[in-house]
């Protein structure tokens, strides 16, 4: 675990990913989550959510209390290869309303040299551990239709689809936005 002085460490991890499929709405819907199905899209492209003014790690500390978040870092042979952050009792994070016994995992990045490696669900494993000790009982996560990857994560790590909003976001119209719950015992 870190704090948030080591954002710049933490940012130099890019979440960038290439989009060539996007994911099945209606049938993960069907299965709350369970099934991932995908079509190829027409038109690849790159993703980067970093680029998106206000989203950048660097920007977070303008916009929420991070002295309330968890931050990871994973390394191997001391270097890092990605981190997760997590938001809990931030009056900022519309989606955990006010609730103390909610956490939401607000970023997951994993160097793109050592995906599909299980950097990732080492990250989430201490995410539940650290939800787990301040008394949280379900952590919540945002993915959208197009990280096709992303939704087979969280998919595989037991969590729970609740909802596909199409249109949650204006400025990317052609994206759905995907909300996701794992229980904590």
């Amino acid at each position: 675990m870190e704090n948030a002085r080591a954002i710049a460490e933490y940012a130099s991890i890019p979440i960038a990913f290439r989009v060539e499929s996007v994911v099945d709405v209606d049938a993960l819907l069907a299965s709350r989550g369970s099934r991932v199905e995908s079509r190829t899209i027409a038109r690849p492209c790159l993703k980067d959510y970093d680029a998106y003014p206000d989203n950048s790690p660097h920007r977070w500390a303008t916009r929420f209390d991070l002295d309330r978040w968890g931050f990871f870092a994973a390394r191997i042979d001391g270097k890092r290869v990605g981190g997760a952050a997590v938001a809990a009792r931030d009056g900022a994070i519309t989606a955990l309303d006010g609730h103390d016994d909610l956490a939401l995992l607000f970023d997951l990045r994993v160097d793109p040299s050592m995906r599909q490696r299980g950097v990732g669900r080492a990250l989430l494993s201490a995410v539940v551990e650290w939800s787990a000790a301040r008394g949280t009982r379900r952590l919540l996560v945002e993915t959208q239709d197009i990280n096709v990857p992303a939704c087979r994560f969280y998919s595989k790590n037991g969590f729970v689809l609740d909802a596909a909003n199409g249109g949650a976001y204006p400025d990317l119209p052609d994206e759905t936005q995907l909300l996701w719950h794992r229980d904590i015992d």
